[in-house]
C-alpha cells in the first residue's frame, strides 16, 4: 500500500498481551504523536506492537499470556497480528500492513535497538546495510545471461563471416563453370552436326544401326553412373574428413574438462548443505536471543523484573538485569541499574555478531552455490560432448559403411562400361569407324556437360544458401550491440546504485545535521573504497563504505575523526543522523506510513523538537517516545498519549 492512499485518515492500534502490555488502543492523528512518560511505561511496547502489525518480528508476546494480537484499522481496512504459544514456542500469523518490512526495519522503526543505529554506534561496514535492500544479486544472473546470449550471437557471426569468405571463391566458380557449360554446349553442336553429315553418308541397316546406337546408349548411362558414383564417393570422404576433424575437436575439449565434474559437486553439495544447517541454526538463535531482549526490555519498563538466565555461544550463564536496585525474579537478588544496560548491550552484542555471522555465511554459500553451478555446466557440457562423439562415431561408421558400398558398384560399373565397350568393339566395321568415333566423342561431351551442369546447380545452391543466411547478418550485429550496451548499463548499474546512494546519504546527513545545529561536529560522510577482504576461502576486492567523522574546536580549527573517539551520546546521535538519511533517501515513507522514534535522551529537548518537526513533513504518522521534560519542547497542538 502506497503512503498516499492513508493521506489524511485517522489510525488506531488495538493492542492485547504483547510486550508488556495487557491491553490498550490509541487513535493516531496523520502528523506528529508523542509517548510521554517515564521509563516502564509501556511506551516501548506500543511502539514494537506497531512494528509488529507493520509486518516486523521484532514483537514478543507478553510472558504470562498464550495468546496476543496487535490490530491497525485505517478507514474501512484493518491489518492484524497474531501471536500463540504453544509447547513453549510462539507463532507468528496474521496479515500485516507489508508483505516486506526490511526497509522499515532499517530506516522507519529508530528505536534504541534499531541496526541501522547500532551498525553506526559499533563502526561496521555500511555498504552491507544500505545495499541491503537492492537485490545486486539479481542484476548479476541477468548479466551472466546475456553474456551467454552474446557468446551465442558471437558464434553465429563466426560461422557468417566464414560463409561469407568462402561466397567469393564460389561465385568465380560458377562464373567458369558456366563458360565451361557454354563451351562444351558449342562442342557438342559440333559434332551432332558432323554426325549429322556421316549418316547422310552410310548407307546400311536400320537394325545394325539401332543396335550399335543402342549399346552407345547404354555406355553413355553407365558412364553417367559411374561418374555419379564416383562423386558420392569423394561426398562420403569429405564428410568422413570433416567429422574426423570434429571428432578431434571435441575430444580436445573433453581432455580440457575434469574427468569427473561431478565428484566436487557432491562434496560442494554437503558444505551447502552444512552451511544452510548453520544459518539456520544460527537464525533460530538469534530469534531466541531477540525474545529474550523484548521481553527483558518489557518486563524492565514495566515492573524492573530482570530476565531469567540466557546460556551464551560458550554456554556460559549470562547475569540476569534489572532497572536501578530491584529485585530479580528469577534470583531474588538485587541488581544494580548499570550491570542491568551492561548486559543487555551484551545480549545485543551477541546478537549483532550471530547476524553478522549469519551474512558471512550466507555470502560463502552463495560462492558455493556458484561454484556448484560451474560444476554442473562443466557436467552437462561433458556429456553434451560425448554424446556428440557417440553420435560422430556412429555417423562414421555408418558413412565408411555407404563408401564402402559406393566402391563395389564403382568396380561393378568399371566392369560392365568395359563389357559394353568389347561389344562394341564387334559390332564397329571400317564404315563405322568414323560415325562410331564420332558417336563416343559426343557421348562423352554429354557425359561432361551433365556433370558440368550437375556442378553448376550445387554452387548456386550454395551460393544462395549463403546469401540467405547473410541476411541473418545485421540483425545478429544489432542484436549484440544492444547486448553490449545491456552489458555496459548493468555491469555499472551496481556502482551507480552505490555512487548515488552515497552521494543521497551524505546530503541527507547534511541536512540533518545543519538542522540539529552542534558546534563541535562540521560534518558526517560516507566514502565510497575498494578494500581486500577474507572472504570464505580467498581474498577479494570488495566495496566498502566508511563513515567519516569531521569535528571542530572552540578556536575553529577542523579534524577528522573516527566513530571510535566520539562519546556515547556523540556516536548515538551520528546513529540516529545516519538512519534518518536512509529513510530519505529509501523514500520510505512512500509505503510505510509509521516513522517511530525512540531513545533520544542523547539529544537536548529542542534540538528533538527541531528534529521531529523535520521528519514530519515525510511520515503519514510519527510516532515519537520522550521524557515529559523532552516533550514540554514540542507544540503543545500534537497529539499526546501519556497512559498506555
Amino acid at each position: 500500500m502506497m503512503e498516499t492512499e492513508l493521506l489524511g485518515r485517522t489510525g488506531r492500534i488495538e493492542v492485547r498481551n504483547v510486550g508488556g502490555i495487557d491491553e490498550t488502543s490509541v487513535e493516531f492523528e496523520p502528523g506528529i504523536t508523542v509517548l510521554t512518560g517515564r521509563n516502564a511505561t509501556n511506551r516501548t511496547s506500543l511502539l514494537r506492537s506497531i512494528m509488529a502489525v507493520m509486518g516486523s518480528d521484532d514483537a514478543s508476546l507478553k510472558a504470562d499470556a498464550d495468546e496476543g494480537q496487535v490490530e491497525f484499522t485505517v478507514g474501512d481496512e484493518r491489518y492484524r497480528r497474531t501471536f500463540t504459544r504453544t509447547n513453549g514456542s510462539v507463532t507468528i500469523g496474521g496479515e500485516p500492513f507489508l508483505d516486506d518490512p526490511e526497509f522499515a526495519d532499517l530506516f522507519a522503526f529508530l528505536l534504541e535497538s534499531n541496526e541501522a543505529r547500532r551498525f553506526v554506534a559499533r563502526g561496521d561496514d555500511l555498504r552491507e546495510l544500505i545495499m541491503r535492500p537492492v537485490d545486486t544479486e539479481a542484476i548479476r544472473t541477468e548479466i551472466r545471461e546475456l553474456e551467454r546470449e552474446k557468446s551465442r550471437i558471437d558464434d553465429d557471426l563466426d560461422s557468417l563471416a566464414d560463409l561469407k569468405g568462402d561466397l567469393p571463391e564460389l561465385e568465380r566458380k560458377r562464373s567458369r563453370l558456366e563458360d565451361d557449360i557454354e563451351t562444351k554446349r558449342a562442342e557438342l553442336e559440333d559434332k551432332e552436326a558432323e554426325i549429322e553429315a556421316l549418316d547422310a553418308d552410310i548407307d546400311k541397316t536400320r537394325a545394325e544401326k539401332q543396335e550399335l546406337e543402342s549399346r552407345l546408349d547404354d555406355l553413355r548411362e553407365k558412364r553417367s553412373e559411374l561418374e555419379r558414383v564416383r562423386s558420392n564417393i569423394d561426398l562420403q570422404q569429405d564428410s568422413i574428413e570433416s567429422l574426423t576433424a570434429e571428432q578431434r575437436e571435441i575430444e580436445t575439449d573433453l581432455e580440457e574438462l575434469p574427468d569427473e565434474p561431478m565428484g566436487e559437486h557432491a562434496e560442494l553439495d554437503q558444505e551447502i548443505e552444512r552451511l544452510r544447517e548453520r544459518i539456520g541454526t544460527l537464525e533460530r538463535e538469534v530469534s531466541d536471543l531477540q525474545d529474550v531482549i523484548q521481553f527483558n526490555e518489557d518486563q524492565l519498563q514495566e515492573t524492573g523484573v530482570v530476565t531469567e538466565h540466557l546460556d551464551d555461544e560458550d554456554g556460559a550463564v549470562t547475569d540476569a538485569l534489572v532497572d536501578e536496585t530491584v529485585v530479580c525474579w528469577t534470583c531474588g537478588t538485587s541488581v544494580e541499574t548499570d550491570r542491568i544496560t551492561t548486559t543487555l548491550d551484551q545480549l545485543r552484542e551477541i546478537r549483532q555478531e550471530k547476524l553478522e555471522t549469519i551474512r558471512t555465511l550466507e555470502s560463502e554459500l552463495s560462492q558455493l552455490k556458484e561454484e556448484r553451478e560451474t560444476y554442473r555446466e562443466q557436467q552437462q557440457r561433458k556429456e553434451t560432448l560425448e554424446r556428440t562423439l557417440d553420435d560422430i562415431e556412429v555417423e562414421i561408421e555408418d558413412r565408411e559403411t555407404q563408401l564402402e558400398t559406393l566402391r563395389e558398384q564403382r568396380d561393378q560399373l568399371n566392369g560392365d562400361i568395359e563389357d559394353l565397350e568389347a561389344e562394341i568393339e564387334t559390332l564397329e566395321t571400317e564404315d563405322f569407324d568414323d560415325i562410331l568415333g564420332l558417336h563416343k566423342e559426343a557421348n562423352q561431351l554429354e557425359f561432361e556437360l551433365g556433370r558440368l551442369e550437375s556442378d553448376l546447380e550445387d554452387v548456386t545452391e550454395r551460393i544462395s544458401s549463403i546469401e540467405d543466411r547473410l541476411t541473418e547478418e545485421e540483425q545478429l550485429r544489432s542484436q549484440r550491440d544492444e547486448i553490449n550496451t545491456e552489458l555496459r548499463e548493468l555491469r555499472t548499474q551496481i556502482d551507480r546504485i552505490e555512487e548515488n546512494a552515497v552521494t543521497e546519504f551524505n546530503d541527507h546527513m547534511e541536512t540533518v545535521l545543519d538542522i540539529l545545529g552542534y558546534e563541535n561536529l562540521e560534518r558526517i560522510w560516507i566514502e565510497r573504497v575498494e578494500r581486500t577482504v577474507r572472504e570464505g576461502r580467498r581474498n577479494v576486492e570488495k566495496t566498502m563504505f566508511e563513515l567519516h567523522i569531521v569535528r571542530s574546536t572552540d578556536s575553529g580549527a577542523t579534524f577528522e575523526d573516527t566513530i571510535d573517539h566520539l562519546s556515547e551520546s556523540e556516536r548515538e546521535v551520528t546513529g540516529l543522523v545516519f538512519a534518518l538519511a536512509g529513510y530519505l533517501v529509501h523514500e520510505v515513507y512512500e509505503t510505510v506510513p509509521f516513522m517511530l522514534l525512540d531513545s533520544l535522551e542523547a539529544i537536548d529537548s529542542e534540538r528533538i523538537a527541531t528534529l521531529v518537526e523535520y521528519v514530519a513533513d515525510y511520515a503519514e504518522f510519527l510516532v515519537v517516545a520522550l521524557l515529559p521534560e523532552d516533550a514540554q519542547a514540542l507544540d503543545d497542538n500534537h497529539t499526546q498519549v501519556t497512559e498506555i
